[in-house]
């Protein structure tokens, strides 16, 4: 599976989508009755590795007494009950930010990972690679530097998202929103220069220009 970005990435940008716009049948897991101390989230009686939960996901949490509201980053899987988290953080290097400390929190952990999947291999597909080209011998191993799609791959996922979202509800602000972000990603998918590795020695040999999908020899 081709995944060029993670609900973390998404979360920087549309962060309601994990609120009140979550898809409920993309839900992982949730619950009641966490509590937070520093980065660390507990909930007692949750199986967060059964579930498939995963560093780069999202969780939104809301404590009893408002004290704590919003969505923030997963940057660890502890245990089956245990979680790192971290207020967002603009690159997954830096070190976590602990939310405000709280008890008694409700808490959902929702995902487009199918999304963002489509995506990825759409995306291969439009360069030519595997797996969206089979044929190629070119496969996403061989791209030297994957982070240069993941705008294009957040853009993609949250237009997809909203188009999704206005057939069901027929919002027009949900058309106009899909329809932005496709522009982002048309111009984001543009910009990129994959820079390929076909002899494994781990220089580029052939570089994927995003505005011709065509393949230039360095």
């Amino acid at each position: 599976m081709a995944s060029f970005s993670n609900d973390a990435d998404i979360l920087k940008h549309e962060p309601i989508l994990f609120t009140e716009l979550h898809l409920p049948w993309q839900v992982l897991a949730a619950g009641a009755a966490g509590t937070l101390s520093g980065t660390t989230f507990t909930a007692n009686g949750a199986d967060f590795v059964a579930a498939q939960v995963s560093a780069g996901g999202v969780a939104y949490l809301q404590s009893a007494d408002g004290s704590l509201d919003g969505a923030y980053e997963i940057v660890s899987v502890d245990s089956a009950t245990q979680l790192g988290i971290s207020v967002i953080r603009s690159n997954a290097t830096e070190a976590a930010v602990a939310p405000p400390a709280a008890t008694d929190i409700s808490y959902r952990i929702s995902t487009f990972g199918p999304q963002t999947a489509e995506v990825g291999f759409q995306l291969t597909e439009y360069f030519g690679i595997s797996p969206g080209n089979p044929a190629s011998d070119i496969d996403v191993e061989d791209i030297l530097d994957t982070s240069v799609l993941r705008r294009a791959s957040v853009f993609a996922i949250i237009s997809s998202v909203y188009a999704m979202l206005a057939s069901k509800a027929k919002d027009e602000n949900f058309w106009k929103k899909s329809l932005y972000y496709h522009k982002l990603f048309a111009k984001a998918r543009g910009r990129c220069r994959l820079s390929i590795d076909v002899g494994s020695d781990g220089l580029a040999d052939v570089t994927k220009v995003g505005a011709s999908g065509k393949l230039v020899r360095d």
